[in-house]
């Protein structure tokens, strides 16, 4: 059930103030930090209404999800004769299988989940094959929880370079899920690791000026993820219920 274009603004309010005020606390400009709303639990209505409202950074979890629904608003929007400008950036951000790298490729904007060669490499393959460069982030696994994707962190450096020689990849940052706590304090230090080895490896100019980005928080812990240096949050819940 679709949540309503009014509850919608209120909840799309809080949340920007809420970035806002997490960005002002440590003098870091709210402007700089990408809302990606995550719409695996919205109605189609919901993300059009989002459309509206102007957040075009639309993130998915699923393959199957973002392909259907990238159709259904490129359809739409082609209805509505809205220029490419305005149209949503897809974010790919659950866990990619090598077998659906075809498909997310011609769509994707950003894919957050990389966390292997062997994927790198498919992306690298699908992406010289339709001409483009895909952007995408190494998923790190920093709450240490074998039931989470992502390299572990001692070896995301090696992985980031390895990565980097790959000619139709662009490495633009880390991206990491904090454990779901209800403390958000507790995710403090998942953030807090992957700040530093995002400033570890900027040090050592890997990735070299695209290398900017650091994607964590979700609904429950994304104030503290931007007073650790996000610049990209992944929200949800907080704006669909």
């Amino acid at each position: 059930m679709a949540v309503g274009k009014e509850k919608l603004i209120e909840n799309l309010k809080r949340v920007q103030d809420n970035i806002a005020a997490a960005a002002q606390r440590i003098g870091r400009d709210p402007a700089r930090i990408t809302l990606v709303a995550v719409t695996k639990a919205a109605e189609l209505e919901d993300i059009q209404n989002l459309i509206e409202l102007g957040v075009l950074d639309i993130g998915e979890n699923r393959v199957q999800q973002l392909t259907s629904r990238a159709a259904a608003i490129a359809d739409w929007l082609d209805k509505q004769g809205i220029a490419t400008e305005n149209r949503p950036r897809w974010h790919m951000i659950g866990h990619l299988q090598r077998n659906k790298v075809k498909n997310v490729l011609p769509i994707a904007h950003l894919i957050h989940s990389v966390d292997t060669l062997r994927l790198a490499e498919e992306i690298d393959k699908r992406a010289e094959q339709i001409g483009k460069v895909a952007d995408i982030l190494l998923q790190v696994n920093c709450s240490l929880e074998p039931q989470k994707f992502g390299v572990a962190v001692g070896a995301a450096a090696s992985l980031a370079e390895q990565i980097c020689t790959l000619k139709n990849i662009r490495l633009l940052g880390l991206m990491t899920m904090a454990p779901l706590v209800d403390d958000p304090e507790k995710a403090r230090p998942a953030f807090v690791r992957l700040r530093e080895l995002f400033e570890e490896m900027r040090n050592e100019k890997i990735g070299g000026n695209d290398f900017r980005h650091l994607s964590m928080g979700m609904t429950q812990d994304y104030q503290v993820a931007i007073e650790e240096g996000a610049t990209i949050v992944r929200i949800g819940t907080a704006l669909f219920q």
